[in-house]
């Protein structure tokens, strides 16, 4: 006859007795990143956004000098300045807060946002 009881993961000894510690080490978990190929995406998604008007502009007859002056402004205010911005608040949090944001996660959020921001003023002024 076997004496011994089976071992159930959901009922651990430290639980039974209200142990609010576990007996075995814990290992450091690694920091959970945005992938790099979404994050890629993303950008040219954004790239591809912040153009997609310039062409329309060009063929409906627009002069030229001002719709280039137009997107030098423009697109590097969505593609280089809100991911930036991100980034640097992610930093400052990490440094006051002493939070543990990742840089990559502030860059693609700031990708993500410069996406919705882009397709908002696409659909206000359509």
């Amino acid at each position: 006859m076997d004496t011994q009881k089976p071992f159930a993961p959901s009922a651990l000894p430290n639980q039974a007795q209200g142990a609010s510690h576990h007996s075995e080490p814990s290992s450091p978990k690694s920091p959970s990143l945005v992938p790099k190929g979404i994050t890629i995406g993303m950008a040219v998604f954004a790239l591809i956004l912040s153009l997609a008007g310039y062409g329309f502009r060009l063929m409906v007859g627009d002069d030229v000098g001002e719709v280039l002056r137009h997107a030098a402004m423009v697109v590097p205010a969505f593609m280089l300045g809100i991911p930036i911005l991100f980034w640097l608040g992610s930093r400052v949090f990490n440094k006051v807060k002493s939070m543990h944001i990742q840089s990559w996660n502030a860059i693609s959020l700031g990708y993500l946002t410069s996406c919705i921001s882009l397709l908002w003023l696409m659909g206000t002024y359509s």
